[in-house]
């Protein structure tokens, strides 16, 4: 590992060699997320209090807060235990009333010495037509005043954190951070208008007024430019890294993608035909190949993901497509079996469920390099699954594989080419977070012949039209889904609403005529299920869960959310998605449970006006958030101090082209700007790009 430079350990010493913070403080402060003095730089004012000096108090409109000098008189302890102690103090125009409660007289006689002047401090209220600051935040000697900001920061605590104790812990840290070598490139910071990093610290905090706590601030834009800048170093890292790894060049001669093209019953899209020839360039490069392929919901991923295994095979080698569950995997197997039979070549389907002689005859078939494709689930990465000649593997992925398995998929795959599928329309700024390490396709076409799905909001009011409508379209051979509500508490509720649903539809509908699919099911009877609705078997499936209707039935053209307004916009545009697949017009039946909050008003509505799944994405950053939105725990999304996604996506594009630069130009970061940008990975705890640095 590299050695961490000199000039920052101060920064990295306890806590405890700060001014005022003990073992139990330090403690105390974890809960903020600091462990180290550094992290006390990056913990900024959340909100500030005025404490410019006024005269008076006669001309402020009350209650508000004051800062005036005063001349101290009367001092009036309480009549009763525990009452107030009232202190009688006069400023130019008016006399007023400190008031303390539970506090010992001697202290007070000692801090507001009658007959003596001081600058007082807090908030002051009206009480039976007397202005009155009860327990003052701050009691200064004149002389002292000038230690008072005229704006206050304000850091968000902890129990066990004052606002006297942070600030002085930050006052310690700042007297000790040193003024380092500049990291952002100089045209950009001049442009920008942006201070140095220590003055930007300094000036972030101690903010002259609201507009320097704002994020368009120079100071603060500037901290978040560092975070974005950081980030974007360490996937760029990963990036180069990657590529470095000896990558094989796959090239085809096109006579197997030719086929299937061939057998097809329409054309690809533009869109289609120009992702396969970003991938077909890439793989034919002798660099590791890193690419998402990003696509709406129905865009036609899996087509353009097989021909791009088929480069892979008419290359003389094999590739492997990967789903996150054991329902994908079969269904990407049963999608692809037609066109891997157009082609000629063998495909494979490795689950889990694949046992003894079976399971051993398929690894003896990879190994020897008879399959040329194998589709599993992420049981494809086991020890004793061994490729002949391993080239690209494509990752299905519903934001299940953050960064780090992206690199452990790398490491089994011989140096293959790895491709990751999103069928999660992901706004600008979130891609280039969590996949900031990779080249992006984008398919933003729909394949001919899809058919607009309409799109209607229902009250749930209107349960038995519904109901009665579905049971006409069933009579001229329909098929629906029937999505119940996700019930946060447990499945057990989930499934008891299904279960509820399930008895009314087969009422309704005719006993053989509804299926049921829910989350406490084996597999085997959830693939039964599944399996009857297929064949057309059962007219109508009832599904708890999102994921189980991650499937593809051509006959389906009606989907029935039931109380929609409890999915999120992302869910239901993916649910929407699971009809229009076949040729006829489709229908999806968004029921809400009235009155509509105003934010679920929104998101029915923007689904209700538009199909377009990028511009659902945005709409569902700006209304939740990035965490929320792929839920941050799980998708390696960094978690920002100072900089903030939504609002600041335009400068994370800023910061991967100029981390992408900075490193074209000094791949070991060893020039002037490169060791400047090494102290600001140390400082922003970015250890994976400071392993590879050591590694490269």
């Amino acid at each position: 590992m590299a050695e961490r430079p000199e000039a920052l350990f101060p920064l990295f010493a306890g806590l405890e060699t700060l001014d005022g913070v003990g073992a139990k403080t330090a403690k105390a402060m974890e809960p903020l997320g600091i462990a180290r003095p550094k992290d006390l730089l990056f913990l900024l004012p959340q909100a500030g209090i005025d404490r410019s000096r006024r005269d008076s108090l006669r001309d402020i409109a009350l209650p508000a807060t004051a800062t005036v000098e005063v001349a101290i008189g009367r001092h009036n302890p309480p009549r009763t235990k525990g009452g107030p102690y009232r202190i009688v103090v006069s400023d130019p125009l008016l006399d007023w009333i400190l008031v303390y409660f539970h506090a010992r007289g001697d202290y007070l006689q000692r801090l507001l010495p009658p007959g003596q002047r001081r600058v007082v401090s807090g908030r002051v209220e009206l009480f039976d037509g007397l202005a009155q600051m009860v327990h003052p935040d701050h009691v200064l000697r004149a002389e002292e005043a000038g230690s008072l900001p005229a704006y206050e920061p304000v850091y968000p605590l902890a129990a066990g954190v004052t606002q006297k104790g942070l600030q002085k812990a930050v006052a310690s840290v700042l007297a000790r951070t040193p003024d380092l070598a500049e990291w952002i490139d100089p045209a950009l910071r001049a442009r920008e208008g942006w201070p140095g990093w220590r003055a930007a610290l300094v000036a972030a905090h101690a903010p002259e007024g609201p507009a320097g706590l704002a994020p368009a601030d120079p100071a603060r834009q500037r901290l978040a430019y560092d975070e974005f800048f950081a980030h974007q170093l360490t996937l760029a890292l990963a990036r180069a890294n990657l590529r470095r790894g000896r990558g094989i060049a796959s090239q085809g001669a096109g006579a197997l993608r030719a086929r299937v093209l061939a057998g097809l019953p329409y054309r690809p899209t533009a869109a289609q035909t120009r992702a396969v020839a970003e991938i077909a360039a890439d793989m034919a490069q002798p660099l590791r190949m890193n690419r998402l392929l990003q696509g709406d919901v129905g865009a036609g991923k899996t087509l353009v993901a097989f021909l791009a295994l088929l480069v892979a095979v008419e290359a003389g080698g094999q590739g492997v497509m990967m789903a996150p569950t054991e329902i994908l995997a079969r269904q990407h197997y049963e999608g692809l079996a037609p066109l891997a039979a157009a082609a000629g070549v063998r495909l494979e389907l490795l689950t889990g469920r694949d046992k003894g002689p079976e399971r051993a005859r398929k690894l003896a078939a990879l190994a020897s390099g008879e399959i040329a494709v194998l589709v599993g689930t992420h049981a494809v990465f086991q020890k004793d699954v061994v490729f002949a000649d391993l080239r690209l593997a494509v990752v299905d992925e519903q934001h299940r594989f953050g960064v780090a398995q992206r690199m452990e998929l790398g490491a089994k795959g011989q140096a293959a080419d790895v491709l990751v599928m999103t069928a999660t329309p992901i706004p600008r700024s979130l891609a280039l977070a969590s996949y900031g390490d990779m080249d992006v396709s984008v398919l933003d076409e729909k394949p001919p012949g899809r058919k607009p799905i309409a799109t209607v909001l229902v009250s749930s009011a209107r349960m038995d039209e519904v109901v009665a409508r579905l049971a006409a379209q069933i009579a001229e051979g329909r098929q629906a889904y029937w999505v119940c509500p996700l019930v946060e508490e447990s499945e057990l509720v989930d499934l008891t609403s299904a279960e509820e649903r399930f008895a009314a539809l087969r009422a309704a509908l005719g006993e053989g005529r509804v299926g049921l699919v829910h989350g406490q099911m084996l597999p085997a009877e959830k693939d039964a299920a599944m399996a009857r609705f297929v064949a057309g078997e059962t007219a109508v499936l009832v599904a708890t869960t999102v994921i189980e209707v991650g499937v593809n039935v051509p006959g389906a053209t009606i989907m029935v959310v039931e109380r929609a307004e409890t999915f999120g916009l992302a869910q239901l545009h993916q649910l929407r998605g699971r009809v229009g697949r076949g040729d006829q017009a489709s229908t999806c039946l968004l029921m809400y449970r009235p009155p509509l909050a105003e934010a679920g008003k929104r998101r029915l509505k923007i689904l209700r006006d538009t199909e377009d799944g990028f511009r659902i994405a945005e709409e569902d950053l700006a209304m939740r958030g990035a965490g929320d939105l792929i839920g941050t725990a799980q998708s390696g999304l960094p978690r920002f101090r100072v900089a903030d996604m939504e609002r600041q996506s335009a400068l994370m594009a800023v910061a991967q082209s100029d981390a992408r630069a900075l490193l074209a130009a000094d791949p070991a970061l060893e020039g002037a700007r490169g060791r400047a940008a090494r102290n600001l990975l140390w400082l922003l705890d970015q250890d994976r790009a400071i392993r590879l640095i050591s590694v490269g």
